[in-house]
């Protein structure tokens, strides 16, 4: 009899997991809270953060499936509608809907003899579903994280104090004063469109300057300079003091220094100031229509008050500080085995735990840069284990890997989106390094870390895998003569 696999979630992680997992012969069950797949993509759920003008911040070539390219009118960075879109194909293109439990929320998830057990809570009320493998996949980003500021709760502006999750459009805040809180992507991202789109001041509050990269560089998207294949090569024998000083001269020649711009000066130690993205926020700066200050000291009223003593009247805060972890349904011997907290949890490879077997975990990583690529790879690696394709890790390799967890600190710091494919890859064999051709090497090595870079060896290696890969470096990566 065919095993079954309840899946979690059906945004992208999901998806992927369902696809790589019939690939095998399991059976996946897509279960989903809300009505339609998507995750975060469905602007309709309510644990979606985006808004109706939103883009990627990633390209579409580090955006996608290796088995699916999305359709040719689709621009460089796709609107999130677009991206909806495609998840759909996927998921139509191999049947991954079929028995699939839409509008149905995970309760509780619990030990049951050899297997798991879920509640669950659907349009006709409860069930209960007992499988034998189970993947958790229900995505971070859905839970708001709003640091502790003095009269927050007090703010008596018109358009009052929200996490930036609940923004959904720029036209309430037109003609309006806003403060943004936050230093990290969806902060500068909302500020930048609320700068452009008609609101009459703007101030980003943060705690830190970070360095900003835009999404291009010289008509070139920034993975192709970012998320390189070279780059995560480069962390197997580099010293921690040597990928420093790579990343402060990368920040330095393709984004720059935002005190220049007249944003305040990053920290010296490239560590602690860190890096985000955003193709307007230095340039609106510098433009004097977007106003950096430090964090909010209080709230009072109207009146928000920054720690350098400068305050302003304003009509709505919005506050992006981030999300915390929230897995409430897992039983409390399933999260005190995983030590699951607000941040993260303990795992080999980000993936199993030896005390938990048949249950694996994906996607639940924060990240720098573009997610499918990687949880193709995390898809696949789970997909080969439980199918026997490649040997399960025994119980010492997992034990090892839950201690470099725990040593490494794995979920206390953004993963850089190269490195968590490589990883996933070699696990599961699919690493293209292993191709006998210097030249093909050299242009993995200088190109954006895409997923048809990892269907040209190893288990279920694409014919035509390699021109595939050609075509796409040559339409979207720098010249060849620079890169090789």
């Amino acid at each position: 009899m065919t095993q079954q696999v309840a899946i979690i979630g059906a945004g992208p992680a999901g998806l992927a997991a369902a696809r790589w997992l019939k690939h095998c012969g399991l059976a996946p069950v897509l279960i989903e809270a809300h009505s339609g797949i998507g995750g975060q993509w469905d602007g309709t759920n309510p644990m979606s953060g985006v808004w109706p003008e939103m883009r990627t911040n990633t390209a579409r070539i580090t955006t996608q499936f290796s088995d699916l390219d999305f359709p040719e009118e689709v621009a460089v960075f796709p609107r999130n509608q677009e991206m909806l879109a495609y998840l759909r194909r996927y998921a139509a293109m191999f049947g991954l809907l079929d028995g699939a439990r839409l509008g149905h929320r995970v309760t509780r998830l619990t030990r049951q003899g050899s297997g798991y057990r879920l509640e669950l809570e659907g349009p006709d009320g409860g069930e209960t579903l007992d499988v034998p493998y189970v993947i958790v996949a229900p995505g971070r980003y859905n839970k708001p994280a709003i640091p502790p500021i003095p009269g927050l709760d007090s703010f008596t502006g018109a358009l009052g104090a929200h996490h930036a999750f609940y923004y959904k459009s720029p036209d309430a805040y037109r003609g309006k004063r806003v403060v943004v809180a936050g230093g990290s992507i969806s902060a500068l991202e909302i500020a930048s469109d609320l700068a452009m789109l008609g609101s009459r001041a703007v101030w980003l509050a943060q705690r830190r300057q970070r360095y900003v990269m835009p999404k291009m560089v010289r008509g070139i998207p920034l993975e192709y300079y970012a998320f390189t294949r070279g780059g995560a090569l480069m962390r197997d024998t580099a010293t921690p003091e040597e990928l420093d000083r790579a990343q402060q001269e990368f920040v330095l020649a393709h984004g720059g220094d935002p005190a220049r711009y007249g944003a305040p000066k990053p920290h010296p130690d490239i560590r602690k100031a860190g890096f985000t993205g955003s193709q307007h926020y230095l340039n609106l700066v510098a433009e004097n229509r977007l106003s950096v200050r430090p964090w909010i000291a209080r709230v009072s009223g109207q009146a928000v008050e920054f720690t350098d003593g400068s305050s302003v009247e304003a009509d709505a805060i919005l506050i992006g500080t981030g999300f915390d972890l929230d897995l409430p349904w897992l039983s409390d011997e399933i999260g005190k085995t995983l030590h699951l907290d607000i941040k993260g949890m303990e795992l080999s490879d980000f993936t199993f735990h030896p005390d938990l077997p048949r249950l694996a975990v994906m996607g639940m990583w924060p990240q720098q840069g573009p997610y499918p690529v990687p949880l193709e790879q995390q898809a696949r690696y789970i997909a080969y284990v439980w199918g026997g394709v490649i040997p399960a890790p025994d119980r010492q390799r997992l034990e090892a890997g839950v201690s470099a967890c725990r040593s490494e600190a794995h979920f206390g710091d953004y993963r850089d989106q190269n490195e968590m494919a490589l990883r996933f890859a070699r696990l599961c064999g699919t690493d293209p390094g292993q191709i006998d051709d210097p030249a093909l090497q050299r242009l993995l090595e200088a190109s954006a870390t895409t997923a048809i870079m990892f269907r040209l060896a190893g288990p279920d290696a694409l014919p035509d895998g390699v021109q595939r890969f050609r075509d796409q470096f040559r339409r979207y990566g720098p010249s060849l003569a620079e890169a090789c």
